[in-house]
């Protein structure tokens, strides 16, 4: 009837409380890597996991690579890895490794496995100028070498970052020599230079990889030959060696011009003419010598009657040098009795018998020319003497004086115009010829735009610079003079107020300190104007490029970050992402994260910027964590930090069962009086549940088909697990009443429950009642929600699976013994009181589900 004691031990029941499984884990350690060159096409196979390690597969970085979770082979993501990039250039000799977490197995093993990025050739050598000047001395020893500063960088490795250099159209007059030891290249000097012969040297110099397909990089190397000074003057074959001139020469007048060369150049070339000391005494007093241009002139009027000729020897010294001579005989002719003269009508602007040109004008006609004198002088005619820009033409018995070309106020602002005149006496003697010189002076106009020396100027500056610090001095020329070729400088309208300039001397200054952050790179247009009218102008531009500096700390994107992650999450699951930004550049911006003031489960990890978990996380144990983050730069000489605060809230999940606290077994019993009026409360469930929320709230329902549920007396509130009279009781209601009460709580997707038992005896008599056995479940499955969790089952290796064995057989050894000692201690239980049965009480909450024909009793 349910009140006495059971005949048999559960000895099912008490073996599964004894038994407990033991799983233990084995860690596979092995070396797994994986090689993959750089820059491959998505979806390109690298490797697999399957040979190490057992499905499913999860990749927890997928930056560059993705996993097919099934049968674990790795494959290339849209973003492909370029070891340069992903690399620093201090590891340059060292292997490209990125390690990538996984985790595999059903029992969800997290391992680590590097991948190493391996190196193609996909960077071309580079030279930092495309230009390298040298100058050498044209007296230089053959196989001297010269040092080349200019080297090329290339930013692959090994084989594929390995230069070799070597020299195009050199012609053999260089070579090349590259250190063993260390990257040195040297030009060799391989024959002799003469800069007389050749003064420049224009090659390429090639640097290319080694790799299977090489890539090369060129830049022009020039080399200047420098003069010194191994060549003497000498008298050029042109030089006059006859002048014939007239006996009524004027003072002044130029005789002739002697011209020497010295091949080489500069100071070297400089050439001093000067008259032998060893002419005679009337050439030295008649004739002198410009030193500088070799013009031979009158030092006084020559007033000659008579014929004669005087021998000139002209020296030409140059430096170090012996001088070289040359000999120039003059022809003194009589003085003619009658004269010839020029009369001359001007049509150009003159003043004072000189005519003023404006340079740049066509061809036109200056003067009219005419003949005056003595009629007995026969076949005269007028002629220009040397090379000049000007011409005669013959017209009705006068001449046309022109220029022949427009004249250049640069090249030449002014022209002595020797016109001689020729004829004959009556008799048909020749008369000496007479000579009549006119100025031409030539006006500049305003034809030339100032010149700038650079088109391109740029320099490095660094940031936080002080306030008016001078930057350079752009300097520009103008071939023009006077207003036309005076100079000033002006920047660009829309230039930056921060940057000056001085008209006059073209010096750059800037009147503020530079901020790279907000401008890395200052373009500037420098305007140089003349004074002419109008004003000619041309620009150069300069290229300011800041320099940073270590000025910003590292900035959160907010001072305090607030995560929400489930309790159930496994080790090294993300957080959440911290986003920090450094405005600075290269190393000075490079941050990176730590966990600072914390014990906590948590960690950085700083190649993705996130926070991750170390451990398991129960919200039953911890709710809420508090942490700093301390970001921190790279800065060469001063770290700069910052910190932002963490508050992690551990969400909660279903992972906890209700428990029941009342009743304090399934063999508990409560006496009801039949006279109890209906609607009273008998007794109470009471159970609590460690999670919160919806996970926590607990509903209570009676297990039965509804015809039971409708005849029975008592009634359960769901909610507060109240147990009350539904109607009076009566007759039929004498009795044992077995409640089957499931204790759900309100979890998602699937709630927990547990079951328990709840015992009313119907009886007028009010003694204690007991049970000697709980009551056991019989009813169908359906009326029971499922568990929502089941054990998860997972492969164990042969070696696991072996212990696990050993471990089973010595508990059922122990279940035994256990089992002996249990039978002879229940002998002697039947021999005590039946008192003493009645607190014999078994302490259980949770009734197995068994498929039997009773699942309610009312006895």
């Amino acid at each position: 009837m349910g009140h006495g004691t059971p005949d048999n031990m559960n000895w099912a029941g008490l073996l599964q409380n004894l038994l407990f499984v033991v799983h233990i884990k084995q860690i596979i350690c092995g070396s797994v890597q994986f090689s993959v060159p750089e820059e491959l096409e998505p979806g390109t196979l690298i490797g697999s996991l399957s040979k190490h390690f057992p499905p499913p597969y999860q990749l927890l970085t997928q930056e560059y690579l993705w996993m097919d979770k099934n049968t674990g082979n790795l494959y290339t993501s849209e973003q492909k890895m370029d070891r340069e990039v992903l690399c620093p250039e201090e590891t340059k000799a060292e292997e490209c490794i990125i390690l990538h977490n996984a985790v595999v197995g059903a029992s969800g093993d997290l391992i680590q496995f590097p991948v190493i990025i391996e190196d193609i050739n996909d960077n071309a050598p580079h030279f930092e100028n495309s230009e390298i000047h040298l100058r050498v001395s044209e007296d230089v020893t053959v196989g001297t070498s010269f040092l080349l500063d200019d080297q090329a960088q290339d930013r692959d490795i090994g084989h594929n970052g390995e230069l070799q250099y070597h020299l195009k159209d050199s012609d053999g007059v260089f070579g090349l020599k590259v250190g063993e030891d260390r990257p040195l290249i040297m030009l060799i000097v391989q024959t002799a230079l003469d800069r007389e012969t050749r003064e420049l040297y224009q090659m390429q110099l090639v640097a290319a990889d080694r790799g299977a397909e090489p890539l090369s990089a060129t830049a022009t190397l020039m080399v200047r030959v420098t003069d010194v000074n191994d060549n003497c003057p000498s008298f050029s074959s042109d030089s006059p060696r006859n002048v014939t001139i007239p006996g009524d020469s004027p003072k002044n007048m130029m005789v002739a011009q002697v011209k020497a060369i010295d091949p080489d150049t500069g100071p070297n070339a400089a050439i001093i003419y000067s008259l032998s000391p060893k002419v005679s005494e009337r050439a030295k007093k008649l004739f002198s010598v410009d030193s500088l241009a070799g013009y031979i002139r009158l030092t006084q009027d020559l007033q000659s009657d008579n014929s004669e000729e005087l021998v000139l020897k002209v020296f030409a010294s140059g430096h170090h040098c012996p001088p070289a001579d040359t000999q120039v005989t003059v022809s003194v002719l009589p003085k003619a009795k009658q004269e010839l003269t020029i009369k001359i009508g001007f049509i150009a602007e003159h003043q004072n018998q000189t005519m003023v040109l404006p340079e740049n004008q066509p061809p036109a006609v200056l003067a009219v020319l005419e003949l005056e004198g003595d009629s007995s002088f026969k076949g005269s005619s007028l002629a220009i003497e040397g090379e000049v820009p000007f011409t005669l033409s013959p017209q009705n018995g006068k001449y046309l004086l022109s220029t022949s070309k427009p004249l250049d106020y640069e090249m030449k602002s002014e022209h002595h115009i020797s016109v001689v005149v020729h004829g004959r006496s009556a008799e048909g003697a020749a008369i000496a010829p007479s000579r009549h010189v006119i100025r031409v002076l030539v006006s500049d106009v305003n034809d030339n735009a100032p010149h700038f020396l650079q088109s391109h100027y740029q320099l490095e500056v660094e940031e936080n610079n002080q306030p008016g610090m001078s930057l350079l001095q752009v300097s520009a020329s103008d071939a023009d003079s006077g207003f036309n070729g005076r100079v000033t400088y002006r920047l660009d309208k829309y230039t930056s107020t921060i940057f000056n300039i001085d008209s006059v001397t073209g010096q750059l200054s800037v009147s503020a300190p530079l901020d790279r952050e907000q401008q890395g790179v200052h373009k500037l247009t420098v305007f140089a104007r003349d004074s002419g009218s109008p004003p000619l102008e041309s620009m150069a531009t300069v290229f300011i490029r800041v320099l940073d500096q270590n000025d910003n700390a590292p900035v959160f994107l907010t001072p305090h970050f607030i995560f929400f992650i489930p309790e159930n999450v496994p080790p090294f699951a993300q957080v959440g992402r911290m986003e920090v930004k450094d405005p600075d550049e290269g190393e000075n911006g490079n941050t990176e994260l730590h966990v600072v003031n914390s014990s906590g489960p948590f960690f950085v990890d700083n190649t993705q910027g996130t926070l991750r978990t170390t451990t398991n996380l129960d919200r039953e144990t911890k709710d809420c964590y508090e942490l700093y983050l301390l970001a921190s730069d790279h800065g060469h000489l001063v770290t700069l930090t910052s910190t932002a605060r963490v508050t992690i809230f551990v969400e909660d999940i279903n992972d906890n069962q209700p428990k029941v606290i009342l009743p304090s077994s399934n063999s508990s019993c409560l006496t009801v009086s039949p006279g109890t009026m209906a609607g009273t409360m008998v007794t109470k469930i009471y159970a609590i549940d460690e999670d919160s929320g919806l996970n926590s709230e607990i509903t209570y329902s009676v297990v039965a088909p509804e015809s039971v549920q409708n005849s029975s007396p008592f009634l359960v509130d769901s909610r507060s697990g109240n147990i009350t009279l539904s109607h009076q009781l009566l007759h039929k209601d004498l009795g044992m009443h077995h409640l089957f009460i499931v204790v759900r709580d309100g979890g998602k997707p699937a709630p927990l429950y547990t079951t328990v038992w709840v015992n009313l005896l119907v009886n007028d008599s009010m003694e204690p009642c007991h049970l000697d056995r709980a009551p056991t479940w019989t009813g169908t499955p359906d009326l029971v929600q499922t568990p929502s969790k089941a054990p998860i089952c997972e492969v164990e290796t042969n070696k696991s699976a072996q212990v696990t064995l050993l471990i089973g057989l010595g508990m059922m050894l122990a279940s035994i013994c256990l089992l002996v000692v249990t039978a002879v201690f229940y002998l002697k239980q039947r021999r005590r009181s039946p008192q003493q049965h009645k607190r014999g009480y078994t302490e259980e909450n949770e009734i197995p589900l068994r498929l039997k024909d009773k699942y309610y009793s009312d006895e």
